[in-house]
C-alpha cells in the first residue's frame, strides 16, 4: 500500500492553522495539568527520599510509622551506642544522634493561618549525619540554651523565623540563631534544637528516635540481628533512605492518582475537540480525498493520512504543555506530609520518565480523537466524493 508523504500531512495542519492551533492549545491545556501532576508526586517522593544517607540507620520503636509516634527511652538508647559495627568520629565516639521529634503550630506569613512544622531535638553530631545540610547565615545552636536553627522553607514560610527573631512554643522563647539549607530535602521544612531542652519543653520523657551510621554500609544486617537478639530492645531498626521512602508513598500516590484522574476527565473535552477539528477537515475535503483515491491511494492510506494529522495535532498540543509544565520547576511549594501532619516545601521535578509518559498521553489523546473521522475518511467512495467536489 503507498503511503500519501508527510508533508502532505503536515501541510493541511499548517494552511488550516488557526484551528489547529486552538484545538492543540485545548490538549495543551489538558497536558500540562497532566505533566504538572506527575512533576509534584515526583517532586515529593525526590525531596524525602533525597533526605536519606545511604549509611545511616534510623530507628523507630517497633511498629510506629513516623517519628512524631515513636518512644525510645534513655536506657534502650544508651544500649543502641554500644552496638557493634557503628562509625565513630575523630575522638572514637560512636556517630549516633539521640533526637527528640515533636509538631508544632506555627503562624504562616503573610495571612497568620497556624500550620505544623516539625520541631527536632537533636545535636551537633546529628548535623554531622546530615552532609547535604549546610548553615546559610549565623550560627549552630549551643547544647543547653533555648536556641534554634530553622530550614530555608520556614524561614520564607513562616512568621517569626527570620534570623535573630524569637520563636515561643514549649512553653519558652527560643532565640533563631542561625538559617540552614537542607539541600532540597525534608530538613528545608523543619526547626532544629538542643534535644534535651526540647524534651523538658515538651514535656517528653523519651527520645522519638535514634540516628547512627554504619561504618561499612553493608554492615545492616548484623546490626538488625543484633537488636533482635537483645530482649531490651523493642525498636526496628531501618536504612534511613528506605524510611524516607515510605514516608513519601502515601502522599506521592494519593496526588498523582487524583491527579491523573482528573486529568483522563479533563482529556474528554480535549479528545471532542480533536474529533469535532477532524471531521470537520474531512467534510471541508471530500473532493480532496476523491482526487488521492483517483490517484491510486487505497482506503488505508487515506485513513492513516488523517489519523497523521490527529497524532501530529496531539503531538504539537503535548510539547506545548511539556513546554508550559518545564517552567513549574522554577516554583516552590508546600503541602501536608500524609505521614507526619507537618508542611513540607518541596519543588517540581521533571525527568525523563515523565516527558515519555506525558507524550504517549498525548498521542494517546490524538489516536482517539482522530480514529473515527480518519474512518470516515477512509469508507468514502471515490464517486461519491467526485461528485460532491
Amino acid at each position: 500500500m503507498k503511503p500519501i508523504p508527510i508533508s502532505y500531512i503536515a501541510r493541511n495542519l499548517w494552511v488550516r492553522r488557526v484551528t489547529t492551533l486552538l484545538t492543540a492549545g485545548g490538549m495543551a491545556l489538558v497536558v500540562y495539568t497532566f505533566a504538572t501532576v506527575l512533576m509534584m508526586s515526583e517532586g515529593i517522593r525526590a525531596t524525602l527520599v533525597a533526605t536519606g544517607q545511604p549509611d545511616n540507620v534510623l530507628v523507630l520503636r517497633k511498629g510506629s510509622g513516623a517519628e512524631i509516634n515513636s518512644g525510645i527511652d534513655r536506657v534502650q538508647a544508651g544500649i543502641l551506642e554500644t552496638l557493634p559495627g557503628l562509625a565513630t568520629d575523630a575522638q572514637g565516639r560512636p556517630l549516633l544522634s539521640k533526637e527528640t521529634v515533636v509538631l508544632n503550630s506555627l503562624p504562616k506569613r503573610g495571612t497568620g493561618k497556624p500550620s505544623n512544622v516539625t520541631m527536632r531535638g537533636t545535636s551537633t553530631t546529628g548535623l554531622m549525619l546530615r552532609p547535604q545540610v549546610r548553615l546559610l547565615a549565623g550560627r549552630m545552636f549551643e547544647p543547653g540554651r533555648a536556641e534554634v536553627v530553622v530550614g530555608s522553607a520556614v524561614t520564607e514560610g513562616f512568621a517569626g523565623a527570620l534570623l535573630g527573631q524569637t520563636l515561643r512554643f514549649g512553653g519558652r522563647d527560643w532565640r533563631v540563631v542561625g538559617v540552614f539549607d537542607g539541600g532540597r530535602t525534608a530538613f528545608d521544612s523543619e526547626i532544629w534544637g538542643d534535644a534535651d531542652l526540647m524534651m523538658q519543653a515538651f514535656r517528653r520523657n523519651a527520645y522519638s528516635t535514634v540516628v547512627f551510621r554504619l561504618a561499612n554500609p553493608a554492615g545492616f544486617e548484623r546490626i538488625k540481628e543484633a537488636v533482635a537478639a537483645d530482649p531490651r530492645l523493642t525498636v526496628e531498626p531501618k536504612p534511613e533512605i528506605r524510611f524516607y521512602e515510605e514516608q513519601s508513598e502515601a502522599l506521592a500516590q494519593f496526588i498523582s492518582i487524583l491527579g491523573t484522574t482528573l486529568s483522563v476527565i479533563f482529556s474528554i473535552g480535549a479528545v471532542v475537540g480533536a474529533m469535532i477539528t477532524m471531521f470537520a477537515a474531512v467534510a471541508q475535503r471530500v473532493g480532496e480525498i476523491g482526487t488521492l483515491r483517483a490517484l491510486g491511494f487505497r482506503r488505508g492510506a487515506v485513513l492513516l493520512a488523517f489519523l497523521g494529522e490527529s497524532l501530529l495535532l496531539s503531538l504539537v498540543g503535548g510539547l506545548m504543555g511539556l513546554a508550559g509544565a518545564s517552567l513549574m520547576q522554577n516554583v516552590n511549594i508546600s503541602t501536608t506530609n500524609f505521614q507526619t501532619f507537618s508542611e513540607l516545601a518541596f519543588q517540581f521535578k521533571m525527568t525523563g520518565g515523565i516527558i515519555v509518559k506525558t507524550l504517549v498521553f498525548s498521542l494517546v489523546m490524538g489516536f482517539v480523537g482522530g480514529f473515527i473521522p480518519a474512518w470516515r475518511a477512509g469508507r468514502l467512495k471515490i464517486v461519491d466524493c467526485l461528485r460532491a467536489a
